[in-house]
């Protein structure tokens, strides 16, 4: 072990991710000479080859699997302490990179970063959207908000908020929705997917086939959508939580479609970042925004298509007992953002 060439182990990983010595001396920006060199003193003096040459690429063998599941772990923790060491030499001044989903950045983020500036003016957060899975040790990332189940290898994750999906609708829709039923949205133009809507309409006893009129792969931009009263979405409360404090869109029903392996929304960073003063902030911050920011929608009208029309009845949103929907029809477009079309709305 006191032999073992440990500068060669970076390599060794990159290598074996991208099972080509060219694109793994790219991404190191070393010569092509050099990463061979590399794994050749590592396989030499461990005395076993670690790759099996296939063609133009080289793949992991079974001693190879081995000593990369060994020393990943440990390759990822020194990441994160030079990368802790960084931040905390930056001084006062600090910079920290967190990556978002696009919808979260649009719909809740943004709109209370003046906040995060006015108390925290010496702290810039640099921000990136996107809806991909970021390695935050290869990209340099000091944080992540992400949805899912809470599990992501070698990083702590804090929930910030459980957010399962309701049904939102434009002050129009509301008063057309007005005192009738359940089985009265399954004839409404909806929104996002139709699974989603069949599994919600599931929920109530209702048994519909849903064509939706529109289909994203943003959920920032299906709320849009809903905003200008296309049609009725299926939205996270927590991205519709402005609009509906502002009575820009409504809660057309209080059934909501739960997921636990998704619903959840979690700041993700790397242990050794914990008690870094910078990230320590942003989790008191985002942990004080998201309690005002439930409590606002929380204290709204527990049935707000009431408050549309005082003189009407309140809104009773429940499924009648054995009454089937009538399947919707009609046709269907599809609109897509920039981000390639294989994403999913989240």
């Amino acid at each position: 072990m006191s032999r073992l060439p440990l500068h060669t182990l970076p390599s060794f990983r990159v290598i074996a991710r991208t099972g080509n010595l060219r694109a793994a001396a790219e991404e190191l920006h070393l010569t092509h000479s050099a990463v061979s060199q590399q794994l050749r003193q590592l396989e030499t003096q461990l005395g076993l080859p670690l790759f099996d040459r296939r063609a133009r690429r080289i793949v992991l063998n079974a001693a190879g699997s081995a000593l990369l599941q060994a020393i990943g772990p440990a390759l990822d923790q020194i990441d994160a302490g030079v990368r802790a060491a960084t931040a905390v030499a930056a001084g006062a001044h600090a910079r920290m990179r967190v990556t978002v989903l696009p919808s979260f950045a649009q719909r809740w983020l943004l709109p209370r970063m003046g906040d995060w500036h006015a108390k925290h003016s010496d702290i810039a957060l640099e921000l990136d959207a996107s809806q991909q899975v970021i390695d935050l040790h290869r990209e340099g990332f000091h944080a992540a908000i992400r949805q899912g189940s809470g599990q992501w290898r070698g990083l702590h994750a804090e929930m910030l908020i459980d957010s399962p999906k309701v049904p939102v609708g434009s002050p129009t829709a509301a008063q057309r929705l007005l005192g009738r039923d359940v089985a009265a949205l399954a004839h409404e133009p909806l929104l996002g997917s139709a699974s989603a809507w069949e599994q919600w309409f599931a929920l109530s006893g209702l048994k519909v086939r849903v064509n939706p009129v529109a289909v994203f792969n943003d959920a920032g931009l299906m709320l849009q959508a809903a905003e200008q009263n296309i049609g009725v979405a299926l939205s996270r409360e927590v991205l519709a939580a402005d609009a509906l404090r502002e009575r820009r869109l409504f809660r057309l029903s209080s059934l909501a479609l739960r997921d636990p392996t998704v619903d959840a929304y979690w700041l993700v960073y790397p242990p050794a970042l914990h008690d870094w003063r910078p990230l320590a902030l942003l989790r008191r911050w985002l942990h004080a925004q998201i309690e005002a920011s439930s409590r606002a929608w929380s204290a709204s009208d527990a049935s707000p298509l009431a408050s549309l029309d005082a003189a009407a009845p309140r809104a009773a949103l429940n499924p009648p007992a054995g009454k089937a929907a009538a399947s919707r029809t009609g046709s269907r477009s599809r609109v897509r953002s920039a981000t390639p079309a294989k994403r999913r709305a989240r």
